[in-house]
Protein backbone atom coordinates (compact mmCIF):
# COMPACT_ATOMS: atom_id res chain seq x y z
CA UNK A 1 0.00 0.00 0.00
CA UNK A 2 1.22 3.62 -1.12
CA UNK A 3 0.31 6.54 0.81
CA UNK A 4 0.58 10.21 -0.90
CA UNK A 5 1.81 13.29 0.55
CA UNK A 6 -0.19 16.07 -0.90
CA UNK A 7 1.63 19.58 -0.05
CA UNK A 8 -0.66 22.93 -0.65
CA UNK A 9 0.41 25.55 -2.74
CA UNK A 10 0.12 28.25 0.11
CA UNK A 11 2.88 25.87 2.36
CA UNK A 12 5.29 26.14 -1.09
CA UNK A 13 5.56 29.22 -2.42
CA UNK A 14 8.22 31.19 -0.71
CA UNK A 15 6.42 34.85 -1.82
CA UNK A 16 3.74 35.82 -3.82
CA UNK A 17 1.94 39.28 -3.74
CA UNK A 18 -0.04 38.60 -0.70
CA UNK A 19 2.93 36.46 1.09
CA UNK A 20 6.48 38.15 1.74
CA UNK A 21 7.89 34.66 3.30
CA UNK A 22 5.95 31.63 3.82
CA UNK A 23 6.13 30.34 7.93
CA UNK A 24 8.49 27.50 8.76
CA UNK A 25 6.64 24.89 10.38
CA UNK A 26 9.48 23.01 12.53
CA UNK A 27 7.38 20.21 14.07
CA UNK A 28 3.89 18.93 15.77
CA UNK A 29 1.26 21.81 16.26
CA UNK A 30 3.68 24.25 14.59
CA UNK A 31 5.96 27.04 15.38
CA UNK A 32 3.47 28.27 18.17
CA UNK A 33 3.05 24.21 19.54
CA UNK A 34 -0.65 25.35 18.86
CA UNK A 35 -1.75 24.50 15.56
CA UNK A 36 -1.49 28.23 14.23
CA UNK A 37 0.21 29.86 12.02
CA UNK A 38 1.13 33.81 12.03
CA UNK A 39 0.83 33.86 8.01
CA UNK A 40 -2.07 35.84 6.77
CA UNK A 41 -4.07 35.30 3.07
CA UNK A 42 -3.72 32.02 3.33
CA UNK A 43 -6.47 29.89 1.46
CA UNK A 44 -9.06 28.76 3.61
CA UNK A 45 -10.07 25.56 1.56
CA UNK A 46 -8.02 22.69 -0.21
CA UNK A 47 -8.64 19.14 -1.15
CA UNK A 48 -6.80 16.42 -3.61
CA UNK A 49 -6.84 18.83 -6.76
CA UNK A 50 -7.52 22.50 -5.66
CA UNK A 51 -4.67 24.50 -4.01
CA UNK A 52 -2.10 21.49 -4.87
CA UNK A 53 1.29 22.27 -6.13
CA UNK A 54 2.74 19.06 -6.32
CA UNK A 55 1.86 15.64 -4.83
CA UNK A 56 4.41 12.85 -3.86
CA UNK A 57 3.93 9.01 -3.69
CA UNK A 58 5.31 7.63 -0.88
CA UNK A 59 6.74 4.24 -0.03
CA UNK A 60 4.47 3.04 2.45
CA UNK A 61 1.80 4.21 5.47
CA UNK A 62 2.45 6.87 8.47
CA UNK A 63 0.58 8.54 10.61
CA UNK A 64 3.59 11.93 11.29
CA UNK A 65 2.93 15.04 10.07
CA UNK A 66 5.30 16.95 8.04
CA UNK A 67 7.90 19.24 9.03
CA UNK A 68 8.97 22.08 7.11
CA UNK A 69 11.62 24.85 6.82
CA UNK A 70 13.14 27.08 4.22
CA UNK A 71 12.88 24.99 0.88
CA UNK A 72 13.13 21.46 2.92
CA UNK A 73 9.87 19.33 3.80
CA UNK A 74 10.64 15.90 6.32
CA UNK A 75 8.28 13.57 6.91
CA UNK A 76 8.55 9.96 7.50
CA UNK A 77 6.74 6.68 6.34
CA UNK A 78 7.11 3.04 6.44
CA UNK A 79 7.93 1.04 3.13
CA UNK A 80 6.75 -2.89 3.76
CA UNK A 81 8.69 -3.94 0.54
CA UNK A 82 11.94 -2.61 1.87
CA UNK A 83 11.34 -3.73 5.47
CA UNK A 84 12.11 -0.69 6.81
CA UNK A 85 10.88 3.19 8.06
CA UNK A 86 11.86 5.99 6.57
CA UNK A 87 12.69 9.65 6.58
CA UNK A 88 12.56 11.80 3.57
CA UNK A 89 13.58 15.37 3.21
CA UNK A 90 11.84 16.64 0.26
CA UNK A 91 12.28 20.36 -2.21
CA UNK A 92 9.57 22.06 -1.09
CA UNK A 93 8.83 23.79 -4.40
CA UNK A 94 8.98 20.72 -6.64
CA UNK A 95 8.23 18.02 -3.89
CA UNK A 96 12.07 16.15 -5.47
CA UNK A 97 13.64 13.69 -3.31
CA UNK A 98 16.38 15.53 -1.72
CA UNK A 99 17.69 12.39 0.19
CA UNK A 100 16.51 9.62 2.15
CA UNK A 101 17.61 7.44 5.36
CA UNK A 102 16.21 3.78 5.62
CA UNK A 103 16.27 2.39 8.63
CA UNK A 104 16.11 -1.25 8.66
CA UNK A 105 13.22 -2.43 10.82
CA UNK A 106 9.85 -3.87 11.43
CA UNK A 107 7.03 -1.53 10.78
CA UNK A 108 3.96 -2.34 12.94
CA UNK A 109 3.37 -4.46 15.88
CA UNK A 110 -0.55 -4.70 15.03
CA UNK A 111 -2.77 -4.08 12.18
CA UNK A 112 -4.30 -0.56 13.58
CA UNK A 113 -0.88 1.22 13.62
CA UNK A 114 2.46 1.49 12.45
CA UNK A 115 6.05 2.46 13.27
CA UNK A 116 5.91 5.92 11.67
CA UNK A 117 3.70 7.77 13.76
CA UNK A 118 5.60 9.89 15.67
CA UNK A 119 6.59 13.91 13.57
CA UNK A 120 9.89 14.65 12.78
CA UNK A 121 11.03 18.53 14.40
CA UNK A 122 13.64 20.73 13.01
CA UNK A 123 15.35 24.06 13.90
CA UNK A 124 16.75 24.46 10.80
CA UNK A 125 20.44 23.70 12.00
CA UNK A 126 19.00 19.72 12.13
CA UNK A 127 16.03 17.34 12.06
CA UNK A 128 15.27 14.97 14.56
CA UNK A 129 13.68 11.61 13.60
CA UNK A 130 11.56 9.20 16.06
CA UNK A 131 9.76 6.08 15.31
CA UNK A 132 7.73 3.73 17.52
CA UNK A 133 10.81 1.23 17.85
CA UNK A 134 12.66 3.85 19.51
CA UNK A 135 14.88 4.82 17.38
CA UNK A 136 16.25 8.62 17.63
CA UNK A 137 18.19 10.14 14.89
CA UNK A 138 19.49 13.21 14.16
CA UNK A 139 20.70 14.53 10.51
CA UNK A 140 22.39 18.19 9.60
CA UNK A 141 19.73 19.77 6.48
CA UNK A 142 21.72 17.54 4.35
CA UNK A 143 21.43 14.04 5.48
CA UNK A 144 24.38 13.55 7.40
CA UNK A 145 23.29 11.36 10.69
CA UNK A 146 24.67 13.46 13.49
CA UNK A 147 23.89 10.95 16.37
CA UNK A 148 21.53 8.51 16.59
CA UNK A 149 20.35 6.17 19.92
CA UNK A 150 17.41 3.44 20.88
CA UNK A 151 14.97 4.97 24.08
CA UNK A 152 13.51 1.61 24.48
CA UNK A 153 17.37 -0.06 24.88
CA UNK A 154 18.59 2.76 26.93
CA UNK A 155 15.51 3.17 29.37
CA UNK A 156 13.12 0.35 28.78
CA UNK A 157 11.12 -1.41 26.60
CA UNK A 158 7.59 0.94 26.53
CA UNK A 159 4.60 -0.65 28.69
CA UNK A 160 2.13 -0.39 26.00
CA UNK A 161 -0.84 -2.49 24.31
CA UNK A 162 -0.37 -0.81 20.90
CA UNK A 163 1.96 1.57 19.05
CA UNK A 164 3.76 4.15 21.24
CA UNK A 165 3.72 7.42 19.27
CA UNK A 166 4.74 10.35 20.94
CA UNK A 167 6.11 12.97 19.26
CA UNK A 168 9.73 14.52 20.03
CA UNK A 169 9.48 18.63 20.90
CA UNK A 170 12.96 20.43 19.24
CA UNK A 171 13.27 23.71 21.70
CA UNK A 172 16.43 25.82 22.36
CA UNK A 173 18.55 23.15 21.34
CA UNK A 174 16.92 20.40 23.36
CA UNK A 175 15.08 17.78 22.53
CA UNK A 176 12.54 16.72 24.48
CA UNK A 177 10.28 13.58 24.99
CA UNK A 178 7.49 11.78 26.63
CA UNK A 179 6.77 8.47 28.09
CA UNK A 180 3.51 8.11 30.08
CA UNK A 181 3.45 4.42 29.94
CA UNK A 182 2.05 1.60 32.39
CA UNK A 183 3.75 0.69 35.60
CA UNK A 184 3.11 -2.53 35.28
CA UNK A 185 4.27 -5.25 32.08
CA UNK A 186 1.94 -5.64 29.07
CA UNK A 187 2.57 -9.14 27.87
CA UNK A 188 6.78 -9.16 27.61
CA UNK A 189 6.65 -5.05 27.53
CA UNK A 190 7.96 -3.23 29.90
CA UNK A 191 9.91 -4.25 33.28
CA UNK A 192 8.86 -7.99 34.38
CA UNK A 193 10.43 -7.41 37.84
CA UNK A 194 9.79 -3.68 38.59
CA UNK A 195 7.46 -0.87 38.22
CA UNK A 196 7.70 0.80 34.66
CA UNK A 197 7.87 5.16 35.42
CA UNK A 198 6.84 7.28 33.03
CA UNK A 199 9.20 10.06 32.72
CA UNK A 200 10.00 12.99 30.61
CA UNK A 201 13.25 13.46 29.35
CA UNK A 202 15.47 16.37 28.00
CA UNK A 203 18.15 15.55 25.31
CA UNK A 204 20.95 17.70 23.82
CA UNK A 205 20.07 17.87 20.51
CA UNK A 206 23.82 18.26 18.98
CA UNK A 207 25.10 15.12 20.83
CA UNK A 208 21.82 13.09 21.98
CA UNK A 209 23.08 12.94 25.43
CA UNK A 210 21.09 13.14 28.15
CA UNK A 211 20.46 16.18 30.71
CA UNK A 212 17.56 15.45 32.54
CA UNK A 213 14.87 12.84 33.28
CA UNK A 214 11.78 13.29 35.59
CA UNK A 215 9.78 10.57 36.56
CA UNK A 216 5.97 11.72 36.60
CA UNK A 217 3.77 9.95 38.48
CA UNK A 218 0.17 9.40 38.57
CA UNK A 219 -2.86 7.80 40.05
CA UNK A 220 -4.12 6.49 37.07
CA UNK A 221 -4.40 2.78 36.72
CA UNK A 222 -4.23 -0.08 33.77
CA UNK A 223 -4.32 1.66 30.27
CA UNK A 224 -5.41 4.95 31.43
CA UNK A 225 -1.76 5.36 32.43
CA UNK A 226 -0.84 5.42 28.51
CA UNK A 227 -0.30 8.34 26.71
CA UNK A 228 -0.14 9.03 22.88
CA UNK A 229 -0.30 12.87 23.61
CA UNK A 230 2.92 15.64 22.72
CA UNK A 231 4.30 17.85 25.48
CA UNK A 232 4.18 21.20 24.07
CA UNK A 233 6.12 24.34 25.08
CA UNK A 234 4.70 27.78 26.73
CA UNK A 235 6.49 30.61 28.77
CA UNK A 236 4.56 31.96 31.86
CA UNK A 237 5.89 34.21 34.82
CA UNK A 238 9.10 33.81 33.14
CA UNK A 239 9.50 30.53 32.86
CA UNK A 240 9.59 28.42 29.97
CA UNK A 241 7.45 24.86 30.52
CA UNK A 242 6.60 21.77 29.27
CA UNK A 243 3.00 20.96 29.35
CA UNK A 244 2.19 17.47 29.48
CA UNK A 245 -1.19 15.64 28.89
CA UNK A 246 -2.24 11.86 30.31
CA UNK A 247 -2.52 9.26 33.35
CA UNK A 248 -5.64 11.39 33.77
CA UNK A 249 -4.29 14.93 33.87
CA UNK A 250 -2.20 17.43 32.88
CA UNK A 251 0.55 18.91 34.16
CA UNK A 252 3.36 21.68 33.76
CA UNK A 253 7.35 21.18 34.12
CA UNK A 254 10.31 23.60 34.27
CA UNK A 255 12.12 23.10 31.88
CA UNK A 256 14.79 24.80 33.80
CA UNK A 257 14.82 23.31 36.79
CA UNK A 258 15.33 19.55 35.56
CA UNK A 259 11.41 18.66 34.54
CA UNK A 260 10.59 19.90 37.97
CA UNK A 261 6.83 19.91 38.12
CA UNK A 262 4.95 23.77 38.69
CA UNK A 263 1.32 22.46 39.02
CA UNK A 264 -1.28 19.83 38.03
CA UNK A 265 -4.68 19.62 37.52
CA UNK A 266 -7.08 16.53 37.47
CA UNK A 267 -8.99 14.45 36.78
CA UNK A 268 -11.85 13.63 34.39
CA UNK A 269 -11.46 9.90 35.53
CA UNK A 270 -12.36 10.20 39.26
CA UNK A 271 -13.83 6.43 38.92
CA UNK A 272 -10.45 5.29 37.94
CA UNK A 273 -12.09 4.04 34.64
CA UNK A 274 -8.73 1.43 33.55
CA UNK A 275 -9.02 1.80 29.60
CA UNK A 276 -8.84 5.76 29.50
CA UNK A 277 -6.05 5.98 27.49
CA UNK A 278 -5.96 9.46 26.13
CA UNK A 279 -4.66 10.24 22.78
CA UNK A 280 -5.46 13.86 21.90
CA UNK A 281 -2.45 16.63 22.83
CA UNK A 282 -2.81 19.38 24.94
CA UNK A 283 -3.06 23.08 23.73
CA UNK A 284 -2.20 26.48 25.45
CA UNK A 285 -3.51 29.93 24.49
CA UNK A 286 -3.80 33.22 26.44
CA UNK A 287 -3.06 31.77 29.77
CA UNK A 288 -5.06 28.56 29.54
CA UNK A 289 -5.17 24.64 28.47
CA UNK A 290 -7.00 23.03 27.08
CA UNK A 291 -7.20 18.79 27.86
CA UNK A 292 -9.33 16.77 26.26
CA UNK A 293 -10.32 13.91 27.96
CA UNK A 294 -10.69 10.42 26.28
CA UNK A 295 -13.80 7.78 25.15
CA UNK A 296 -15.99 10.83 24.30
CA UNK A 297 -15.78 12.85 27.09
CA UNK A 298 -15.60 16.41 27.48
CA UNK A 299 -12.79 19.37 26.61
CA UNK A 300 -11.14 20.80 30.10
CA UNK A 301 -10.52 24.64 30.24
CA UNK A 302 -7.73 24.88 32.56
CA UNK A 303 -6.31 28.23 34.31
CA UNK A 304 -2.24 28.36 34.11
CA UNK A 305 -0.97 28.55 37.72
Amino acid sequence: MKCTLFLASYLTILTSATLVAAENWPQFRGPEFNGSSREAELPTTFSKTENVKWIVDMPGTGSSTPAIWGDRVFVTSTNSKAKALEAFCLDRKTGKELWKHSLKSAIEQDNRSNYAAPSPATDGERVIIFYGTGDLLAFDMDGKELWKRNIQKDYGTFAFLWTFSSSPVLYDGRVYLQVLQRDEAVGDKGFQNKTNDSYLLALDASTGKEIWKHVRPSEAVAESRDAFTTPIIFSQDGKTQLVVSGGDCISGHDIAAKGKELWRWGTWNPRKIGHWRLVASPCVAEGVALACAPKNEPIYAVKLG
